[in-house]
């Protein structure tokens, strides 16, 4: 045994399977607890001498294994992974003894593990062979297959097309059905070039069905499966076009009319529009009943987008022609549609309804003229020629309310954790979860300094006992002084020095870490909070202060002024000093507005902190101003690697003016704050920055932060996704609410996707429930970027109706007015107009004509005649706009 290790710490691969072949069943047994000893011991190796040894490791520790579950986890664990030429040879060597029934269940265990690496696939399919058993089939070994079969069309000389790859495979009939089973298809497999879709995935499993080498109906069920399951959007056209490939039989399509219909109500748009297309072919071949058209047709009818509400029109309209004894079963499904959004699906509704309200039975009539009360002012009069009298009288309008949410409510962090148990808790949920919970992570900051200081003894047991086994616990000092003040660990960091994990010399050198010259404020605003943790980790070994002043009052981050003179006054009478760090960031929180006395009484403490902070409430200065002026800063949105062209748009920013205050009385992580910034010079690593600790740290300063953030929240306007998410926290801030929040707010109303629209909605909505939207602010900055093409009016249309729909019509209209008459200007109407002048008019229709008085632009743009949505939309919206039009 002693010579198996010896040969497996000097790395003896070749001399493995020889000297396994010498020991029975419970002398392996026994060497596999060296092996296992070998392994933990390996791990502090040097790199080299670790990986020459990996290999023997690996290979001994799979003979030695005489379960297939333990053998399995062995060759599966991800540190047994660590070489370059695949060990696999010598480990089915070592394995050729087990009989055929252990090696198959040694392969489904393998399958079912992380496979990653064509070695590991081929590893499962040489199992399988020597076993005699099916492949089998999991994620990690279909995606694997698939980068293989991928790599190997490209990689041939001459270039195989991908259905002859295919075609050679021996275990297609396995890998392919579980391909459609996948929560995500391989990207290999889901990517399809429009040019030439005939040599991709789609157009080869097509092409092997008609061979007879694939089941046709397997394929299709699961094709079917899939797109009902949903998605991602490749994956979906992925099956689509399988789908279109396997080219269904009327037999075939008739014999999932439920699944067409469950997809035409729910499934993504092209999914939808797909079935619909089946459906409308079914009921021209007589298959779809009445009552399924009228289902499928009340949940197409209640989506919002255009063309499927159109279609679904349409193709009632055709059966109502066929069949005007159907009229009973259809009208009241399409007087649901007068409900619709779109003003022009109500009107295409209105004239279905005319043609089927003669051939309807009374009672219909009446309540599909009951539902015409939905529809838009607009409709009304076209509404009556319908149904006459049995249109009801519209009551007299009330005085237009606007509607707007009540603004948020300030929740209170609450009073410090009562116990080391409470606080123990708290800490341990913080470490195991990403910290963004500001107040979990304020009370637990807080926790550990009062606790360090009044009960250390009971903190450090009952944490150094719930935080066994983080990564810090076990590694040499060395190694988690190395990462801690190179990595931001968060509340690691504090808790690590509690408990004697890192040195003082690691603490020194982290509060000494300095931001970078040319820094980004997203890299300076972590780098605040870093400064923090360390002054918290060195206050926790001395137990010096009693509790944190940084503490806040609020969510938001904000401090009560009164407050923080009460915290200040608690050090006096202990004759405790404040921690630098800690005193700034409360400076930075504290409420400035209004605050005189508490100014006075911070005054009369007769402290060096007590008189900054009456010095820095009576000031009640912005940490940096903003320059009201545009930057136009030109950026790179686009690379082209292949051609080395990278392509530039014109950014509309902001900068900010320098604060000496800031730069000579506060420590020097902050000095970045107080000094003079223009887009032009920043630069950025951050991908996707959101975090909500950068709110807490200046949350008196709104307008400011919104300028930093600026070249970031720019950024959604084209791929980059949840830039805005920080925009309603920026809303909910103090200080005024200028031009940086305003065209920051701008951005996101035209943001490319749909979520962070709503982000910025929710902002828009929290600034006009505080009365701190300015509308005209907003609608010129909003008709800035529309004509630098940085946003595009189809987005702010769709943002636009979101916020109208929750009753702010008037603020709508209001941000709107200033928009319109510039793109009404123009000589070609830019797309996604008419849906602005759509959400116009809807809004001027129920809260009245603006203040402002009739829109430039907007009479000619009505007169030009013709049935166009851009003219019909604006005469709509100059009638809503005349004088005297009730709202």
């Amino acid at each position: 045994m002693s010579t198996l290790l010896d040969a497996v710490r000097e790395g003896r691969v070749d001399d493995v399977k020889g000297l396994l072949a010498r020991l029975d069943r419970g002398e392996r047994k026994a060497a596999l607890d060296g092996l296992k000893d070998l392994r933990k011991e390996a791990r502090g190796w040097a790199w080299g001498e670790r990986t020459r040894a990996r290999k023997a490791l690996l290979v001994a520790g799979a003979g030695c294994h005489t379960g297939a579950a333990g053998c399995a986890a062995w060759l599966g664990a991800r540190e047994m992974r660590d070489w370059v030429h695949s060990p696999y040879p010598w480990v089915l060597e070592v394995l050729a003894d087990r009989d055929p029934a252990w090696l198959a269940d040694l392969a489904r265990r393998l399958a079912a593990r992380a496979v990653e690496s064509d070695a590991e696939y081929r590893l499962v399919v040489e199992l399988s062979l020597r076993a005699g058993c099916p492949l089998p089939a999991s994620d990690g070994m279909v995606r694997t297959w698939a980068e293989a079969i991928n790599g190997a069309r490209w990689q041939s000389r001459p270039e195989k097309a991908l259905v002859d790859v295919l075609r050679a495979d021996a275990h297609l009939d396995v890998l392919i059905p579980h391909l459609l089973t996948m929560p995500e298809l391989p990207p290999v497999v889901a990517w399809v070039d429009s040019r030439s879709p005939e040599g991709y995935w789609p157009a080869a499993l097509s092409a092997l069905v008609a061979e007879g080498l694939l089941d046709r109906g397997a394929l299709l069920d699961s094709c079917v499966t899939r797109l009902l399951r949903g998605g991602k959007p490749t994956d979906l056209r992925f099956c689509l076009l399988v789908l279109r490939g396997l080219g269904p039989t009327a037999d075939e399509e008739a014999a999932r009319v439920a699944d067409w219909m469950a997809m035409a109500a729910d499934g993504p748009s092209p999914v939808a529009g797909h079935a619909q297309e089946v459906l409308a072919r079914l009921d021209a071949q007589g298959v779809l009943s009445v009552r399924q058209l009228a289902e499928v047709s009340g949940a197409v009818l209640f989506r919002t987008e255009k063309k499927l509400v159109r279609a679904q029109l349409v193709q009632l309209g055709k059966v109502l022609r066929r069949e005007p004894s159907t009229a009973d079963a259809l009208l009241p499904v399409i007087a649901d549609a007068f409900g619709h959004p779109d003003t022009d699906a109500q009107e295409r509704a209105l004239k279905l309804a005319a043609r089927a309200v003669p051939a309807a039975t009374a009672g219909v009539r009446e309540e599909a003229a009951r539902m015409a009360s939905l529809l838009a002012p607009v409709h009304r009069e076209a509404a009556r020629a319908v149904f006459g009298e049995l249109l009801e009288d519209e009551p007299e309008a009330d005085a237009y309310e606007e509607i707007l949410p009540p603004p948020p409510a300030p929740r209170p962090v609450g009073p410090p954790p009562a116990s080391v148990a409470e606080l123990t808790e708290e800490v341990v949920a913080l470490l195991r979860s990403a910290p963004e919970d500001i107040t979990a992570f304020e009370r637990a900051l807080d926790g550990l300094i009062r606790f360090a200081r009044s009960g250390r003894e009971e903190l450090t047991e009952a944490l150094g006992s719930a935080l066994s086994g983080q990564w810090w616990d076990g590694l040499p000092r060395g190694q988690v002084d190395w990462r801690m003040t190179r990595n931001h660990d968060g509340l690691h960091i504090v808790a690590a020095s509690l408990l004697g994990h890192v040195s003082e010399q690691a603490i020194g050198e982290g509060q000494a870490r300095r931001t970078a010259p040319g820094a980004c404020c997203h890299e300076v605003l972590d780098g605040i909070l870093y400064a923090r943790l360390w002054e918290a980790a060195s206050e926790v070994r001395t137990g010096r202060v009693p509790y944190l002043l940084a503490t806040p009052t609020w969510h938001t981050g904000h401090i009560d002024a009164p407050e923080l003179v009460e915290r200040l006054r608690g050090y006096k009478a202990l004759g405790v000093l404040a921690g630098p760090v800690d005193f700034a960031q409360a400076l930075l929180r504290v409420r400035r507005t209004g605050e005189e006395d508490a100014a006075s009484h911070a005054a009369a403490l007769g402290t060096e902190e007590g008189d900054r902070l009456a010095a820095w409430l009576r000031a009640d200065e912005p940490v940096a101003a903003v320059v009201p002026r545009h930057v136009d800063t030109e950026v790179a949105v686009a690379r082209d690697w292949l051609l080395q062209t990278v392509t530039k748009v014109q950014r509309v920013l902001l900068a900010t003016r320098e604060n000496v205050l800031v730069q000579r009385k506060f420590p020097r992580p902050f000095h970045w704050l107080g000094r003079p910034h223009s887009p032009r010079n920043q630069r950025c690593y951050h991908w996707s920055p959101e975090s909500p600790h950068w709110t807490a740290t200046l949350p008196e300063d709104g307008e400011t932060l919104a300028a930093w953030l600026l070249p970031t929240i720019a950024t959604c306007v084209e791929e980059q996704r949840g830039t805005t998410s920080l925009l309603p926290a920026l809303a909910e801030s103090g200080g005024p609410a200028a031009g940086a929040l305003h065209l920051a707010l701008a951005y996101g109303l035209g943001a490319r996707h749909s979520d962070d629209r709503l982000a910025a909605v929710d902002a828009l909505l929290v600034l006009a429930a505080r009365g701190r939207l300015d509308a005209g602010l907003l609608g010129g900055e909003l008709a800035t970027l529309i004509e630098r093409d940085s946003v595009k009016p189809g987005r702010l249309a769709d943002a636009a109706r979101t916020a109208a729909g929750t009753g702010a019509y008037g603020t709508v209209l209001s941000v709107l007015v200033p928009v319109l008459p510039a793109l009404l200007a123009r000589e070609r109407a830019p797309r996604g107009l008419s849906d602005l002048l759509a959400v116009a008019a809807e809004c001027a229709e129920r809260c009245g004509p603006p203040e402002t008085g009739p829109l430039a632009g907007l009479a000619e743009t009505a007169a030009r005649g013709g049935t166009t949505q851009l003219v019909r939309q604006a005469i709509r919206l100059e009638t809503a706009c005349r004088p005297g039009a009730s709202a």
